[in-house]
């Protein structure tokens, strides 16, 4: 299973998210610290879900942190991400 996928999996298993886009940006950072030839080390994320009702920006990125924690520690080197909830995806 690529990184991608993986990240994909994880994420829709513990949000259950109404939108989620993994983007990977690694061909952006070739030759850059933490690049690797075969990619899938820089990731874009917009995840848009229930779950973060009631959370602010930092604990929502907090929780997808501790959700993909074996891929930080391993595989991807950076992730920028966008949490949404579903009202605020539609504002």
């Amino acid at each position: 299973m690529t990184v991608a996928a993986r990240i994909e999996t994880k994420l829709r298993a513990a949000l259950a998210p109404q939108k989620l886009d993994v983007i990977d940006e690694s061909h952006l950072h070739a030759g850059h610290a933490g690049a690797r030839p075969e990619g899938e080390t820089h990731f874009r994320l917009l995840v848009v879900s229930d779950a973060f009702n009631g959370m602010s920006r930092v604990a929502r990125q907090r929780r997808v942190n501790a959700i993909l924690g074996e891929e930080l520690a391993g595989p991807v080197h950076a992730l920028a991400m966008k949490t949404l909830t579903p009202a605020e995806a539609t504002d």
